[in-house]
């Protein structure tokens, strides 16, 4: 773990309008903290590397979701947030 780097998130549009708010409540907190504590401190070490179509990114579990990401310089772009079964590749 890095710890002493702090990574910036951004999200593509269409996770802050389509994937984040189609997910519960409960979903919604746990995968926020799952950023924020994960992702922004340690996303290499936290995170799966996908294969084949979405080669270049990563997957980070959070119970029966996923969140898909790619690092770019010191920033998280999370590209998507689904059930595990509408990710290709996980």
């Amino acid at each position: 773990m890095s710890g002493d780097k702090h990574y910036k998130i951004s999200y593509l549009d269409v996770v802050a309008q389509n994937d984040i708010p189609s997910l519960s409540k409960s979903a919604s907190i746990l995968i926020r903290k799952a950023i924020e504590q994960r992702l922004a401190t340690d996303p290499i070490g936290y995170g799966k590397p996908l294969r084949y179509s979405l080669k270049g990114h990563r997957r980070l579990r959070v119970i029966h979701d996923r969140v898909v990401y790619r690092i770019e310089a010191d920033t998280v772009l999370i590209v998507a947030i689904k059930h595990r079964k509408a990710i290709d590749d996980c």
